[in-house]
C-alpha cells in the first residue's frame, strides 16, 4: 500500500489544509430503518445495529474511535402524534464507548416513545 502525504489538498482554485480533512471528516454514519427489524440502508465504519427498545438502538463501529469524547449529530422521521418534533440524543444512562454508541429518538415529550422508519446518525472524532 502506498502512502501518499502532503499538507494542503487543492481543487486548483481553493487550497486547504489535510487537516481539515482529516479532522472535520464524518469518521461514521448511519441511515437505518428503525420500525420491525432494524435494517441499514446506508453507512460508514458501521458494522451492525442493536434493537434496545421502543425507541432505543446501539450502533456498533467496524473501526473503533480513539476514545469516547466524539461528537453524536443525528435525526429521524417522525411518524407518532403529537406536534411531529423528534430528536436523536445520546442514551445518557449508556457510556458512550470508543466502539459503540447507545442512541435514543425522542419524540416531543407528550407522547411515549415510538420507533421511526428514518434514523440517521453522524459521528464526528479522532479513528483509534
Amino acid at each position: 500500500m502506498s502512502t501518499i502525504v502532503t499538507s494542503n489538498v487543492s481543487d486548483g482554485t481553493l487550497s486547504i489544509p489535510t487537516t481539515y480533512v482529516t479532522n472535520g471528516s464524518a469518521k461514521a454514519w448511519v441511515n437505518f430503518d428503525g420500525t420491525g427489524t432494524v435494517a441499514i440502508r446506508d453507512s460508514l465504519n458501521v458494522a451492525s445495529l442493536t434493537d434496545d427498545g421502543a425507541a432505543l438502538y446501539t450502533v456498533n463501529y467496524s473501526s473503533a474511535l480513539a476514545n469516547s469524547d466524539y461528537c453524536l449529530l443525528g435525526s429521524n422521521k417522525y411518524t407518532g402524534s403529537g406536534t411531529g418534533l423528534s430528536f436523536v440524543l445520546r442514551n445518557v444512562t449508556t457510556p458512550l464507548t470508543a466502539s459503540s454508541s447507545q442512541v435514543f429518538c425522542a419524540p416531543d415529550f407528550s407522547v411515549s416513545a415510538t420507533d421511526n422508519p428514518i434514523v440517521m446518525l453522524d459521528v464526528k472524532g479522532d479513528l483509534a
